[in-house]
């Protein structure tokens, strides 16, 4: 095997939609992505958009997503995955915001174009399943903010909702339809995106990656409406190739935590996405983290992770799609530094396979990008959001660009 290690508004009425003709060479290309979540009670839309087990009835959503790579079409994807109920999405529209940055209520009303879902002006999403959206003509360039606007007029009729609640986004929430507005004065922000699942574009043939993490790829420390995730910064690197954020805070690779394990999401969050070539696996410190801080117990859950890995890898390989493993980062001076250093043994162990196995088929070697040379159990301060697990927007910056372009031509 190759290895290769580096530091590093449509009528709404009609039931058979309209079918464009795509150019040769043109597909369809996931362009943004966000991991599905069974909403926490923490997250869920604040009263009275929650009530009871009635959530958003009769209220608007209104959200921005950043897409990664452009096309002349696009399509949307909504998941009800760990919905409780038919999730009624009773309109939706597309537009661009109004100053065409992340996080704002307003859009550009010139812009505003209705979504339909096999012709139709609205879909019921059924339990467990996503909806895919018609093709709309809607030419998007990369690193676009697009604005996706949904209406629920009866709600959805359980508290059990996917969201995916850390989207650094700022969403909107008001009372009534108002999907075509241009402003929703009075709206309820709320840092969270809930339903929408994914953006894809019709272009010319591309491949994406695809990266599976957790927090420090979901991006905890960086900045609310900045898009500046360390795969935001790998995007605007790599121009033309989509990158998929396919990460949640507190998720891990063995056991279900905020969101199911890896190796039960890896079907949906990456076999099923459009054009994937590469996966970047960087999981496996929560699993370190959260296992008993004692020899044995860490003997254990490295061992399990190197097996975990080895699984990751063999069924991305049966797709034809290439895994760069990423080692995982120091985290001296956090919760998770037992006194003992059993749980950074555990750390060092995985490293050391993640480098030396010759089963991924590159490194990406984040560990020695971010490790303080003076401390190496700890995170260069200038790279450290300050509770010595996560990183800020430099430190983001720092794993970007430890990331050799060379590995997605």
């Amino acid at each position: 095997m190759r290895r290769r290690s580096f530091l590093g508004l449509a009528v709404t009425g009609a039931l058979t939609p309209a079918v464009a003709k795509a150019a040769p060479g043109d597909r369809w290309v996931a362009s943004w992505v966000a991991m599905p979540q069974l909403t926490e009670p923490a997250n869920m839309p604040p009263p009275p958009f929650t009530d009871g087990e009635l959530v958003l009835a009769g209220a608007t959503v209104r959200q921005t997503v950043r897409v990664t790579v452009g096309g002349r079409r696009l399509r949307l994807r909504f998941s009800n995955a760990f919905g409780g109920a038919v999730l009624p999405l009773t309109a939706v529209t597309v537009a661009l915001p109004a100053d065409g940055k992340a996080g704002v209520s307003g859009v550009k009303p010139t812009t505003v174009r209705r979504v339909t879902f096999s012709g139709r002006s609205f879909v019921d999403v059924r339990v467990g399943a996503p909806a895919l959206s018609d093709p709309l003509d809607f030419a998007v360039a990369p690193g676009t903010n697009l604005t996706v606007t949904a209406y629920l007029a009866a709600g959805q009729a359980s508290s059990r909702i996917t969201s995916h609640p850390g989207s650094r986004t700022t969403s909107h929430l008001l009372a009534g339809d108002h999907t075509e507005a241009a402003e929703m004065p009075g709206a309820t922000p709320v840092d969270h995106w809930y339903f929408l699942s994914g953006v894809e574009v019709l272009r010319p043939r591309t491949s994406g990656v695809v990266v599976i993490g957790d927090s420090l790829t979901d991006g905890r420390g960086s900045t609310t409406n900045g898009n500046d995730r360390w795969p935001d910064q790998l995007s605007d690197r790599l121009h033309g190739v989509p990158v998929l954020n396919q990460a949640a805070g507190g998720n891990r690779v063995l056991d279900d935590g905020l969101g199911p394990n890896v190796l039960a999401r890896l079907d949906r969050d990456l076999l099923a996405q459009t054009g994937v070539r590469w996966l970047v696996l960087f999981e496996g410190v929560n699993d370190i983290g959260t296992a008993a801080p004692t020899a044995a117990a860490q003997q254990t859950v490295a061992e399990d992770l190197v097996a975990a890995y080895q699984q990751v890898v063999e069924r991305a390989h049966a797709h034809d799609i290439e895994v760069y493993g990423a080692t995982l980062l120091p985290f001296g001076g956090h919760g998770y530094d037992d006194p003992d250093g059993h749980r950074e043994s555990a750390r060092q162990t995985v490293n050391r396979w993640i480098r030396t196995s010759r089963r991924f088929d590159a490194v990406l070697d984040f560990d020695a990008a971010v490790r303080d040379p003076a401390t190496p159990r700890q995170l260069l301060p200038v790279a450290d959001v300050g509770d010595h697990l996560h990183l800020n927007p430099t430190g983001y910056r720092m794993l970007a660009q430890a990331v050799p372009l060379r590995l997605f031509r």
